[in-house]
């Protein structure tokens, strides 16, 4: 089988690198992407290996290349993607990057620091301009600071020649943030019980905070007084406050040229400012152009360390000896690149395969189809090595199963209109580099979401719904008017009884089934529910072990490829008598009764539950008559049939496998008897393991055996099948409570909105008025609650029925994932 249904073949290789050239054969490998490394250094610390000086050296770089990605997003500017396939670089390239990394940071530290201080020297000059020009009311004249008058009448100023007239009086000036102003005037007054006059504006204009750049508003002071203590308080209060206090003149005239003379430093620091800007931009261009190539080649660099670290050093010191994973039709690729990359070393690099009794990883190759469906099944745990692969089969039953929930035309329509939106445009740049999360999630499943909108559109169309409206594309198979014509129904007839029933015993009343999917007749019915009920309830059953049906069969292929005939007799076998004995003769119960019984007979049509509960009891009900004749034995067969398969299930491998055992160990003992020698290789060997196929799973049965472990793992998978089998079966009726869910819902929408919006409109009038905003509201609430928070109801419970059929039936989950080493998720991290 190919890979899709079955992991490759993996081969643990033997790598000897010469040291010479153990860099480009590493970098190479990455390239390729075909080898995961095992580490041979796992006892040696990360600090004590061979290669952690030129680990710690791109670390520093990247550290630099941290401060030059932050400087350049600072500067409101994007890395721009690499351009070509960048390699790893030389390791003698390491040191003139670091250089013109360093040289490069220098730089803008130097420049970023002369622009700070720039910037703040600006705003101090542009905060003194501003006090200077701001009018406060205030001049140079002597305020009055007490008097004996109490009245409001008492002058503030005194004339000249006054008993004041030796006091002079003193100015502070300044600038504070807004919301500090209050605080500040009320603190000033307290303190200095009102022997001053301030004056508080705020700036006309706003200017750039130099630190944030973001435009800011001040207010600006200008306080007078006389007393050198009043001073000395004023001066305290305003450094607590981190006020801006600039010198002022108390005359007009010097005040007015000490503003001229900022105006005029403002303008040349602007100059020096705009000189410093430019040169900074220029910084950043080199930058943006040196920087993407650099990280990514850093990175791999690290990369390519890292890997060396994991390898081991020849006794010699001429070669390094790394041991490796790889797919086995990779091998060729792999030893080809090695040759290559060694050739200038004078010796070429050695590839060959040692046997390993180890599990293998599992490698499953996939594309963009593939993709979201292995990661699905990944989800529930990674395959055992050279397990049955079941994202192959997923592609179909997982969205149908969805579909099977969500059936409805318009609704999978539009998921599909969606998805395919999404598939066309998949490879625009601006579509894949996308850093949006849920668009990252929608986008990583776009195939997946195309398959589940088109299986949706088939289901929408057995249940005949669409935007849980019925349609009619072909003719109804139920005819009223024959009805009509046969029961002689009259107008006093018609209008005594609201409700008419159709009877499809009457002649010509039922023409045939419809030809595709449910009649649309049913959807004007008022027992349309009872009927979908009991339609969806059936179908959900027999979907359900169908599929688990499937899942055992898928173990068979597991069984045959590991050699393991025993557990095909001993446990495949019990396992399908077991499920078909029960829940396949359920559904046989309900193929039967739909192709045995009429319209004719439904009035007296025995219940299948009833015929499925007493089969379990060993009895019967009077009420409730057989379907076939003799139906009671066959059923109490079954039961019984299905009853004796646990004791095999649960003691036939457990048994088998320690008998095995026993005799493998008597064929030792005579081996040695006769030879005198014990070696461990000859009593592997002679259980018939392959050296090349130690690693599969299940041949280690033979070399070791412990009796407890076999017996409980056995009586666990034996209680989880049986009790599995039960519960499964009725989870599988989720299909029918969220098919019936959708469909309700859809009609309440439809009722809630529409009739009400359309009732409104004719009473209003005004139809092409509100017609629009009625749609509207149901568009934007089908999106919102159907397709979304119904389709991911159905979507997680499609993922709960996938775990009951793979992960309980055939799929065990305790593989892991080949991870090669490779560059290309370096590549893809790079913003």
């Amino acid at each position: 089988m190919g890979s899709m249904f079955r992991s490759e073949e993996v081969a643990l290789v033997q790598l000897f690198l010469p040291t010479a050239a153990a860099y480009t054969c590493v970098s190479q490998l990455g390239e390729l992407g075909l080898v995961e490394f095992r580490d041979l250094n796992a006892s040696v610390s990360a600090f004590q290996r061979r290669f952690v000086v030129d680990v710690r050296r791109c670390e520093e770089l990247e550290k630099t290349f941290t401060f030059l990605q932050a400087e350049v997003r600072r500067a409101g500017l994007a890395l721009p993607l690499p351009e070509g396939v960048l390699l790893a670089p030389p390791p003698r390239d390491l040191l003139r990057i670091q250089e013109e990394s360093d040289r490069l940071a220098q730089e803008l530290r130097d420049v970023r620091g002369n622009q700070q201080a720039l910037r703040a020297q600006l705003h101090q000059l542009q905060l003194h301009s501003a006090v200077l020009s701001q009018g406060h009311g205030h001049g140079p004249q002597l305020a009055a600071t007490h008097t004996d008058m109490p009245l409001e009448r008492t002058p503030l100023l005194q004339a000249p020649g006054g008993p004041h007239q030796d006091l002079r009086v003193n100015f502070v000036a300044g600038a504070v943030e807004p919301h500090k102003a209050a605080a500040l005037e009320r603190l000033l007054w307290r303190a200095c019980r009102g022997f001053l006059i301030a004056s508080f504006r705020e700036t006309e204009q706003q200017l750039e905070d130099p630190v944030t750049g973001e435009p800011a508003t001040w207010t600006t002071f200008l306080i007078s007084y006389w007393g050198e203590q009043i001073g000395q308080k004023i001066r305290k209060i305003t450094d607590c406050f981190h006020c801006h206090v600039f010198p002022f003149a108390e005359q007009e005239e010097a005040r007015l040229g000490a503003l001229q003379q900022l105006q005029q430093q403002s303008h040349e620091l602007q100059e020096v400012l705009g000189e410093t800007e430019r040169f900074l931009s220029q910084v950043l261009g080199r930058v943006q152009k040196l920087l993407p190539p650099w990280q990514v080649q850093i990175r791999k660099m690290k990369a390519v360390y890292l890997a060396l670290n994991q390898c081991s050093v020849s006794t010699t010191h001429k070669c390094l000896i790394a041991e490796a994973w790889c797919a086995t039709r990779d091998l060729p690729t792999v030893q080809q690149a090695l040759q290559d990359s060694s050739s200038e070393a004078g010796v070429s690099a050695v590839v060959h395969r040692i046997p390993c009794r180890d599990m293998p990883p599992t490698l499953v190759r996939t594309n963009r189809f593939t993709a979201s469906f292995q990661g699905i099944v990944d989800a529930y745990g990674v395959g055992r090595y050279q397990e049955v692969n079941p994202a192959p089969y997923t592609i179909i039953t997982f969205p149908f199963l969805f579909a099977v929930m969500f059936g409805d035309v318009g609704h999978g329509l539009l998921m599909f209109l969606f998805a395919l939106a999404m598939v066309l445009a998949e490879n625009r740049p601006a579509v894949k580099t996308a850093q949006n999360e849920i668009w990252r999630t929608f986008f990583g499943g776009r195939y997946l979401l195309l398959l589940m909108g088109l299986f949706s559109v088939y289901t929408g169309f057995i249940y005949n719904e669409c935007f849980s409206r019925a349609t009619a594309i072909f003719p109804s198979g139920w005819s009223v008017a024959a009805m009509a014509n046969q029961s002689g129904w009259s107008d006093t007839f018609l209008a005594e009884h609201p409700l008419l029933t159709l009877d499809p015993n009457v002649t010509g009343v039922f023409l045939g089934p419809y030809p595709f999917g449910i009649d649309p007749v049913w959807s004007l019915a008022v027992n349309h529910l009872s009927f979908l009920n009991s339609f969806k309830m059936k179908m959900s059953v027999i979907l359900g072990v169908t599929h688990m049906t499937f899942g055992v069969v898928l173990g068979v292929f597991n069984h045959m490829h590991f050699g393991q005939w025993h557990r095909l007799l001993l446990e495949t076998v019990p396992e399908l008598v077991f499920l078909l004995a029960l829940f396949g003769y359920l559904v046989f119960l309900i193929v039967y009764k739909w192709l045995r019984f009429t319209a004719a007979d439904a009035a007296s049509a025995p219940s299948v539950l009833l015929h499925f509960i007493n089969m379990f009891l060993f009895s019967r009900s009077a009420t409730n008559r057989p379907l076939f004749p003799g139906q009671e034995v066959v059923q109490s067969v079954l039961v019984v049939l299905a009853l004796a398969m646990v004791p095999i299930l649960l003691l036939g491998t457990p048994l088998f496998l320690r008998q095995q055992h026993r005799r493998h160990a008597r064929r030792r003992q005579l081996d040695e008897d006769k030879t005198g020698l014990l070696d461990a290789s000859v009593s592997v060997s002679s259980q018939g393991l392959d050296e090349e196929k130690a690693e599969c799973p299940g041949d280690r049965e033979e070399a070791e055996f412990v009796a407890s472990e076999v017996f409980m793992h056995q009586a666990i998978h034996t209680i989880e099948f049986c009790l599995g089998c039960i519960s499964n079966t009725a989870s599988y009726l989720r299909l029918w409570a969220l098919s019936l869910a959708h469909a309700q819902l859809s009609e309440v929408l439809w009722a809630m909105v529409m009739r009400v919006g359309l009732g409104l409109s004719d009473e209003m009038g005004v139809v092409a008025v509100v017609l629009v905003p009625i749609f509207a509201a149901f568009a934007v609430m089908t999106v919102a609650i159907l397709l979304v928070m119904e389709g991911l109801s159905a979507f997680l419970h499609a993922l709960r029925l996938h775990w009951v059929e793979f992960q309980n039936k055939f799929y065990a989950g305790t593989g892991y994932k080949l991870s090669p080493f490779t560059f290309a998720v370096e590549d893809a991290e790079h913003p």
